[in-house]
């Protein structure tokens, strides 16, 4: 084992934590932010990178801060060390409603691809990049662009993601079709491309986007339900005009949407 072997218990529903245990000297890795509560005998320390072996020198830790940019994450990780005696703990807890999935990455042969801001924390040892989508197509209307992210190592790992889960083992061939906001992770050997939604007026009038995620097997996926984005998107809609938003009504009923846009 390269990464450091780390215990966990998950707690909560739809507002989940996770506790991290840790033994004397070993260390986990989390977002700047994502702390909750720790014992008194964890050293918390703010690094460049994600403190894996693969970013070592200085060089190598400045090329793992600049991956963290484009993927719109903070420069900085926060490492946490048991250096006291016996099992200390460790909580950090999800930014918003949803589920925390843990994975074990040598069970999916080292390597997860998830999307830009699903990573939580992770044992140390776990390394935290950038994945660049091969194929054009699925970089300009996969939802993610180009970069999504990447955790490799074999180690555990723990992601968040909105509103229920929904983890699917697809066959060899299998192909299901997703909403690009909805796809949460996937292992490195599904076949990952969009296709375009059919009909013309499927496409403007739909309201699910003019793009779906084509994925195909074999391989694991992670769905999320509902998507940070556009539970954004319902909120805003609906806070007052005054404040900024699109009115109580600005989602609803197309016809009052439209009279209400000639009374202003």
């Amino acid at each position: 084992m390269n990464n450091h072997e780390i215990d966990f218990k998950l707690y909560g529903d739809d507002m989940q934590f996770v506790e991290v245990e840790l033994d004397p000297n070993e260390t986990a890795i989390a977002e700047a932010g994502s702390l909750m509560m720790m014992d008194e005998s964890i050293k918390m320390e703010t690094i460049f990178g994600d403190g894996s072996k693969n970013s070592g020198g200085l060089m190598g830790k400045l090329m793992g801060a600049g991956k963290r940019m484009l993927t719109g994450e903070s420069l900085f990780m926060t490492t946490f060390t048991n250096v006291g005696q016996g099992k200390k703990h460790v909580y950090f807890a999800s930014p918003y409603p949803g589920k925390i999935i843990p994975m074990d990455l040598s069970v999916y042969n080292g390597k997860i691809i998830c999307q830009k801001d699903a990573f939580l924390a992770a044992a140390k040892g776990v390394s935290v990049g950038i994945e660049f989508q091969r194929k054009i197509g699925a970089g300009f209307f996969g939802g993610e662009g180009f970069i999504m992210q990447k955790l490799e190592g074999d180690g555990m790992a723990f992601i968040h993601a909105s509103g229920a889960i929904k983890r699917i083992g697809l066959q060899p061939g299998q192909k299901i079709l997703v909403d690009t906001g909805c796809l949460v992770a996937m292992t490195s050997d599904v076949d990952y491309n969009i296709e375009p939604v059919s009909g013309v007026k499927t496409a403007l009038f739909g309201g699910e986007g003019i793009f779906l995620a084509s994925l195909r097997g074999p391989g694991t996926v992670w769905v999320q339900s509902l998507p940070f984005s556009r539970l954004a998107s319902r909120v805003f809609a609906a806070a007052p005009v005054s404040q900024g938003g699109g009115g109580h009504n600005a989602g609803e009923g197309g016809l009052g949407g439209l009279f209400n846009m000639f009374n202003k």
